[in-house]
Order: structure tokens, then C-alpha cells, then sequence
């Protein structure tokens, strides 16, 4: 039987597509799975977390991608621990991700980092704070910004340095009180702190509450009654916020304040004002307006954000989230591939001296792979806006601490 034209020319095709390199995962985009909130109360910053991921990606597609692939986000909702599983099994499942990265929230990371392990995927962190994340020794965990310690080391210098010389005392005569909201982020922040309040001389007092309290009147008047010389405070937005009102409501103004990890964000501003919030100092991720010097490419960075979204960032998260990109990145490059094994032992090998990325960092990851150089900074709120003031070499020309809320 004679073959029509239309029917030749199928067979032709046909032949043709199969004498042809099939499409293949070689070829495919990394396809990077991004673990946050992106509904309830923390949606915003899981969202902010996630615009980090997506600018980093473009820097890395405009490089030409890497191994030879494109590399793409895709959004995985999770405001539990439990939704946390449940991400990553559709992550994995139905959207075929290779790569899992997060995340907003400690209790979100823990499963869902766990659960990745499952699935034989690597999971970067950039952004969960808890140092019980890296000390568990999941072999396909890597967290390349800060940890709690970093942050408590960092608040105990900032009291120790800037608010003893503020408020005119030895800083072993400083009277301090801790407040931390009661998961795993806020309490091992909390624990780091006393230990390291305890080498240097001093006793602190602490508090805690759940960061879903819905009143926190009790907190404040437990830190009132002891009449610290400074209030630190360890929590989430919301809780932050609620705080501070509850703090200005029953009249406690103690000479310095302290909030870590949060308080930096137009949230905390639209809620007291910044007359209220005027020299409350802030443990924070360092912002793109820190020096030049101490963060290069921070002002690119800036420029990028504003492009893409049309807006200033809202939180300093963004700016931790795309250098970590940036760092995963470059141990991929090492290690030719996305398995974890290869990416977790060329992320070891790393050595990038602090100062190297936008955020100030440098990469070093220690046993347990923790980014050693990834260190936050003290900030301050100053006429309206967050100001980085120490270590000096992070604050921009002309910025310095000024007079704490009540000194």
C-alpha cells in the first residue's frame, strides 16, 4: 500500500525526533523548591525570604546558569511543621524539585530538611536560626547564613560594648533581662545569651511566652519588676509587636532596648512609631545600605529588588536569602552536581573571607556545616529608619549609635 505525503511526513518526523537526543534532566532546569510561609501571619516574610531566593537566581541565570542548566523556584507553602512534610512531598512529587531551600521558621526547617532526607535531596538553609538545625548532623543540611549563636554573640558584644559606654556603666554592673518567645528559635538564642552573660560576670534574668500569645501584658510586668538597664527581646513580628504596645501600655521604659532576630521592619514601625522606637538597638541580618566596604555589591543588590518588585525590601531576610544562593551556588559549580553528597563535601571545601558577599559574609562551613562567616549586626533605629552601627566597619559614612529610647 502507497504511503500518503501527510503520512510519510510522520514517519519522517517521527524517525527524525527519535534519532535525537531526548530532553533529559542534563538539559532540564534545577528546579530549587522554596520552603516558607506563604500564608497566615508570616506570610509576608516568607515572601520576602523567597524574593531573595528569585533575585539570586536571576543573577545566576544572567552568569549562564550552572553545570550547563537554568535554575528556577518553585514555592512550596508551609506555615507548620507539619504543612513543612507536606511541601516537600508535593516539592518533590509533583513539581520534581531538586533541590530544597528555606526558610522563614526553626520548626519549619526541622521537618522539613528531615523529610528532604527521605527523598535523598539536599536542603540549604539560609535563614532558620536554631543551632539545634546544624547540631543534629542531617547529612544533607547546610545553612549558609547565621545561627542563634551567631545572633546571641552578637547581642551580649552589642550590650557589653555599646550599652554599658551609653548608659555610663562597668559592663559587669549592667542589669539585664531576657525575653524569648518559647520554640526553638527564640530558646536557643536565649540560651547561648545566659551562658555567655554568665562568662563575662552577670546574672540575667528571663521570661518567655509563645509567639501565638495573644496577650503578653504578664511578660512585660515580670521584666518591669526586676528594672533592668537593658530589655532584650527574642520573638517574631507579631509577638515583637505586641510587646513593645504592651511595654508602652503599663509604662516600662528601661534605659535600653534590645530586639533580636525582628523589630527592623516597616511592620514594627507602622505599629509604634518611630518617636516609640527611636535607639531601640536591633540584632539583625545586615541591610543594603551597610558600608560599601563591609558588604560589596549591597547597593546592586538595592537596585535589582527595587526593579523586580517596584519597592524597597521590606526585611533585611531577602538580602541574607540571596547570598546564600550565591553561596550554594558556587558549590554546585565545585561539585558538578546536585546530589547532595557532592554539594554538601564541595560546600565544605569552601573559603571565602568575610567581606566576599553582599551581606558581608564570607564562606566557611565548620563540621557540622555551619557558615561560620555569616554574622549578623547590631542596627538602630534612628529618625525612621534601621541603621547598621556595629562593628563600625558595617556602618555607613557619618552613622554611629546614638542616645538609647530612654538615656
Amino acid at each position: 500500500m502507497s504511503l500518503t505525503r501527510r503520512q510519510f511526513g510522520a514517519i519522517s518526523a517521527a524517525t527524525f525526533m527519535a534519532g535525537m537526543p531526548r530532553a533529559s534532566a542534563q538539559n532540564a532546569p534545577i528546579k530549587i523548591g522554596a520552603v516558607n510561609p506563604y500564608s497566615g501571619g508570616m506570610a509576608q516574610y516568607g515572601d520576602e525570604v523567597t524574593r531573595g531566593f528569585e533575585l539570586a537566581v536571576d543573577w545566576v541565570n544572567a552568569q549562564g546558569g550552572v553545570i550547563g542548566r537554568s535554575v528556577e523556584i518553585v514555592r512550596g507553602n508551609a506555615t507548620s511543621a507539619q504543612e513543612g512534610i507536606a511541601a516537600v512531598e508535593q516539592l518533590v512529587g509533583r513539581d520534581k524539585v531538586d533541590i530544597l531551600v528555606g526558610t522563614y521558621v526553626t520548626a519549619i526547617s526541622n521537618a522539613a530538611s528531615e523529610s528532604a532526607l527521605n527523598y535523598n535531596k539536599l536542603y540549604w538553609e539560609t535563614n532558620a536560626l536554631a543551632r539545634d538545625l546544624t547540631d543534629r548532623g542531617l547529612p544533607n543540611y547546610a545553612r549558609s547564613g547565621p545561627s542563634s549563636n551567631e545572633f546571641a554573640k552578637r547581642s551580649v558584644e552589642g550590650a557589653l560594648e555599646l550599652v554599658a559606654a551609653k548608659l555610663g556603666k562597668a559592663p559587669k554592673d549592667l542589669k539585664i533581662w531576657m525575653e524569648h518567645e518559647d520554640s526553638a528559635y527564640g530558646t536557643s538564642i536565649v540560651k547561648e545569651q545566659e551562658r555567655l552573660f554568665k562568662e563575662a560576670g552577670l546574672t540575667t534574668g528571663i521570661g518567655s511566652h509563645s509567639a501565638r500569645a495573644i496577650d503578653v501584658t504578664d511578660s512585660i510586668l515580670r521584666a518591669k519588676n526586676a528594672n533592668p538597664d537593658l530589655w532584650m527581646s527574642t520573638a517574631y513580628v507579631t509577638d515583637t509587636n505586641l510587646l513593645l504596645r504592651a511595654a508602652r501600655d503599663q509604662g516600662f521604659k528601661p534605659p535600653a532596648i534590645m530586639l533580636l532576630g525582628v523589630g527592623d521592619t516597616v511592620e514594627t514601625l507602622e505599629a509604634l512609631g518611630k518617636d516609640f522606637l527611636e535607639g531601640i538597638l536591633l540584632v539583625s541580618y545586615p541591610r543594603p545600605d551597610v558600608n560599601p566596604k563591609f558588604g560589596p555589591g549591597a547597593a546592586d543588590y538595592l537596585k535589582a529588588y527595587r526593579a523586580k518588585y517596584s519597592r524597597d525590601p521590606i526585611a533585611p531576610q531577602s538580602m541574607n536569602a540571596f547570598v546564600g544562593i550565591k553561596i550554594l551556588y558556587e558549590a554546585i559549580k565545585i561539585a558538578g552536581s546536585i546530589e547532595y553528597e557532592k554539594v554538601i563535601k564541595a560546600a565544605a571545601s569552601l573559603d571565602k573571607p568575610l567581606g566576599t558577599y553582599e551581606a558581608g559574609y564570607g564562606a566557611k562551613f565548620d563540621a557540622k556545616m555551619q557558615n561560620s562567616r555569616a554574622l549578623p549586626v547590631v542596627a538602630q533605629w534612628q529618625g525612621g529608619a534601621v541603621k547598621a552601627v556595629y562593628p563600625k566597619e558595617a556602618a555607613a559614612e557619618g552613622v554611629s549609635i546614638v542616645n538609647l529610647p530612654r538615656s
